[in-house]
């Protein structure tokens, strides 16, 4: 059979290796996209590929033509589309939102939701023509619960959650599915940015602020890529328009 193509956007992040290694292990070819090409070499390195089956693209999400050109290349070298998994996203600066820049709040959102937006709508042609295409995209539980210092980040995850269900909405019925995964704490360098920009904002001991849930650690960065592929295979071909939160019970406490 021919092999299935997807595209992982912030594929040299620790989620998006993960993504990364899964995906290749299911048999995909995989198009790594990523702001430095240096980065995706390392993760790339990292997934233990063939050549033939990585394709590594070093592209802004945030300017639309280089979604464009990206997304082109991916198809011109393949000629299918059949996952996209935006996993890039940034957290920003924390800060009460009377001390929130503008600035911050803009950066985040390129990224975040203009990025997601990007990367749906340039690659949704292609999915449709494989009749059977799925989007996963990146929530948070901070765009389900509303916590302090993260207004930016926070609701730009309620909005990726809401672009979600619109697309799922209008696209399910011709053949392609669009889901979100809201990852908790999860090892990775956001995790360690998080820590250190709450010792910035004057919380002593700030690891003692992290909540986990009922399994009490933080994901591990393949746990989250098992939900990935879950949700782009058949077994999952009648879920549409979910928001998963993969948090180890965090949104139960």
């Amino acid at each position: 059979m021919e092999k299935k193509i997807c595209i992982i956007t912030g594929a040299s992040g620790a989620i998006g290796t993960a993504v990364c290694k899964r995906f290749l292990k299911d048999g995909y070819r995989i198009a790594m996209i990523g702001r430095r090409m240096e980065a995706l070499d390392k993760a790339a390195k990292e997934s233990g590929y063939d050549e033939e089956d990585v394709l590594k693209i070093a592209a802004d999400i945030s300017d639309e033509g280089r979604v464009r050109a990206a997304v082109l290349s991916v198809y011109e070298t393949w000629g299918r589309i059949d996952c996209l998994v935006n996993t890039a996203g940034i957290s920003g600066r924390y800060a009460t939102t009377a001390e929130y820049t503008y600035e911050n709040f803009v950066n985040i959102y390129k990224v975040n939701v203009f990025g997601s937006f990007l990367m749906i709508k340039h690659c949704l042609p292609y999915l449709l023509e494989t009749g059977n295409g799925s989007i996963v995209n990146f929530g948070s539980v901070s765009g389900m619960m509303g916590y302090s210092y993260e207004v930016g980040y926070g609701s730009s995850k309620w909005a990726v959650i809401g672009m979600t269900k619109n697309v799922a909405n209008e696209y399910g019925g011709q053949g392609v599915r669009c889901n979100c995964i809201s990852p908790g704490w999860v090892e990775s360098e956001m995790m360690d940015k998080t820590l250190q920009n709450y010792r910035d904002i004057g919380m002593e001991d700030a690891e003692s602020k992290l909540t986990f849930g009922s399994i009490h650690r933080p994901a591990r960065p393949e746990e989250i890529a098992d939900a990935v592929s879950f949700l782009c295979s058949d077994q999952a071909k009648y879920i549409n328009g979910v928001n998963l939160a993969v948090d180890g019970g965090m949104t139960i406490i």
